[in-house]
């Protein structure tokens, strides 16, 4: 597992080395999904499910609302987790999902962390890929509502997926994120949802938020941004006003 020093030097390195750029080099694949939105052909019901695709330690949740009906198209988010954490552990951040109607999906690193953080798109690009197939196949999802993002490590790790996968994901939620690894294109235009501490010493908000907004502003994106008085966090009042613009609440 990477360690949060080793990860800020890595940043840090990756600014640098590209003009105070936002944007890490850090991998030669693109993170390109292959996976696509489809029709369900199961039915699940509502309540938290494991996802049996990973091993006895590392696989995945998915929590379908109280009020989920097979009938209608509902939101769905896609939410990853930091370093040396859990599904249930940002799921539990985001617990407001079921009040609003969100499927709340959380698969979970095959490592410590996710692998383009480490080095390069790889095993976890993968399992996204078998994980958000199994989700499309039991859940009915609203096209116009799927997003993806995290806290900390998976908030890096969202924002990059969902900038190369502008054309699946409509939303990107990234709590407290380090940088933006370059993709070898970006497709589509999700709206971003950003939020970081002011009091952040995991990762500094000078060195990553306040340079990540700018630039994915001046690139066209459009950015709601939250800054917030506290640490390197996921305060529930930031939580559930990420969840309500996600749905338009």
């Amino acid at each position: 597992m990477i360690s949060r020093r080793r990860l800020l030097t890595l940043a840090s390195s990756a600014v640098a080395s590209s003009a105070c750029s936002a944007w890490a080099q850090r991998s030669p694949s693109d993170g390109r999904l292959s996976v696509s939105l489809k029709a369900a052909i199961q039915k699940t019901s509502p309540g938290t499910h494991t996802l049996g695709l990973g091993d006895a330690t590392r696989d995945g949740l998915l929590i379908v609302p109280a009020n989920y009906r097979a009938d209608v198209a509902t939101p769905m988010a896609v939410m990853l987790h930091g370093a040396g954490g859990s599904a249930r552990r940002v799921t539990g951040l985001f617990s407001v999902a079921d009040e609003l109607g969100i499927i709340l999906f959380s698969p979970e690193s095959r490592g410590g962390t996710w692998d383009g953080i480490r080095d390069r798109y790889g095993p976890d690009v993968d399992f996204l890929n078998r994980s958000l197939a199994h989700a499309f196949d039991r859940c009915n999802v609203d096209k116009r509502r799927l997003a993806i993002g995290g806290f900390s490590d998976g908030a890096s790790y969202g924002l990059s997926i969902g900038l190369a996968n502008g054309d699946l994901f409509t939303h990107i939620v990234a709590c407290s994120p380090g940088f933006i690894i370059q993709p070898g294109a970006t497709r589509g235009r999700p709206l971003v949802f950003i939020s970081h501490g002011k009091a952040d010493r995991i990762l500094p908000i000078d060195s990553t938020s306040r340079r990540i907004v700018p630039e994915l502003e001046q690139a066209g994106y459009a950015v709601k941004y939250r800054e917030f008085d506290g640490p390197h966090a996921v305060p529930p009042e930031i939580a559930r006003e990420a969840l309500a613009w996600f749905v338009g609440k």
